[in-house]
């Protein structure tokens, strides 16, 4: 496959992907995200941000795993907490305008690449911060703070809690059910757990939601 060809490619791959999880976003939405990950596949070379090195893996991985949890959000701020390479936060920040990301990491190469990937996007409503979650202090609390494979549950909810609204939710997005996990956290928690189904990526996958009693 050329380069020149790729981009079509993926961009019908991720189409498709949008239609089985009834995720509606317009084609100029479509496009960022495949720049995003095109911008993701270049850096990766170098820095390492991801170990999905196919590009077109990326699609599902990355993309379409993020957005598979577009639903849960609520309130108009979100968290997402050991960003990464700004996953979930970029593609759902790209699927809610409407919405403000802060997107937080303690690693300078993420946060720096997270940056770039911000401004070549245009991105007006995401906040790009290095800092470990346990000293991050914000001035508004968040509606919802999300994780994407950032630690074990309990030290999640230990971690973040200070920054959640008191009627605000946590997501962690795990793999496998989380039975230990789940059973180790804190009982002043409600705990409800989605299966997600992600278009082409062949792996389990849950979102946990934990809203305070």
């Amino acid at each position: 496959m050329s380069s020149r060809a790729q981009p079509d490619h993926l961009a019908t791959q991720l189409a498709e992907g949008l239609q089985s999880l009834d995720c509606k976003l317009d084609d100029a939405i479509q496009a960022k995200l495949i720049q995003y990950i095109v911008l993701l596949d270049k850096w990766n070379k170098t820095y390492n941000l991801t170990a999905v090195r196919d590009i077109e893996k990326m699609v599902a991985q990355h993309l379409l795993d993020s957005l598979s949890v577009n639903t849960y959000l609520q309130g108009e701020r979100v968290l997402d907490v050991g960003t990464g390479a700004g996953l979930p936060g970029i593609p759902l920040a790209l699927a809610n305008p409407d919405k403000e990301f802060v997107l937080l990491d303690s690693a300078m190469k993420r946060t720096r690449f997270v940056l770039q990937a911000v401004g070549e996007l245009g991105l007006k409503n995401v906040q790009v911060v290095q800092s470990r979650v346990e000293d991050y202090q914000a001035d508004n609390l968040f509606d919802t703070i999300i994780s994407r494979a950032f630690t074990a549950m309990d030290d999640f909810v230990g971690a973040t809690q200070h920054l959640c609204q008191p009627k605000g939710q946590l997501l962690a997005m795990k793999g496998r059910f989380p039975t230990q996990e789940i059973n180790s956290l804190p009982d002043q928690w409600q705990i409800k757990s989605e299966l997600l189904e992600v278009p082409n990526l062949n792996a389990e996958r849950h979102v946990v939601i934990l809203v305070r009693k």
